[in-house]
């Protein structure tokens, strides 16, 4: 059966896209969820559309992206902490504490889950993190530990 997509569907395709599936997928799971309508000569029409609405959206994402991970890029953070004489932290920084430098430096409000700290940071210094605002764009945050006065 030929189905014009209306949501993004995994494995199958994004709003737009005519694609032939089983009857039964189509008639029991996709169409009752609104996930997808029959095509017909004026739902194919209405598909491009859908298609093109989708491309802008997601071209707009990305653009939204990129500029927020330049902004992230131009200016590194400085998170004071209480360290100790050879540099290490009483403590430790975490994406919540990089979560918060980055809505306070910047005014930048970023969810703590798309920041990648693979462990927290223990020491005094520079330290790069990575933070993943979309599927293709990715910034690279410096983060710089001073210890506390």
């Amino acid at each position: 059966m030929k189905i014009i997509l209306q949501r993004p569907v995994e494995k199958l395709g994004v709003p737009g896209d005519v694609v032939d599936v089983a009857d039964g997928y189509a008639r029991n799971f996709l169409i009752p969820k609104g996930m997808a309508a029959p095509a017909s000569k004026g739902a194919v029409r209405h598909s491009s559309r859908l298609k093109q609405a989708h491309d802008k959206r997601v071209q707009q994402a990305v653009t939204e992206a990129r500029a927020t991970a330049d902004q992230l890029a131009a200016s590194p953070l400085r998170i004071q902490a209480r360290a100790g004489e050879d540099g290490r932290l009483f403590g430790s920084i975490t994406v919540v504490d990089v979560a918060q430098a980055i809505e306070q430096t910047a005014g930048l409000t970023i969810d703590r889950r798309r920041i990648n700290l693979p462990e927290p940071i223990k020491s005094v210094g520079t330290h790069e993190v990575a933070v993943h605002l979309h599927p293709d764009v990715n910034a690279s945050v410096t983060v710089e530990v001073v210890p506390a006065k």
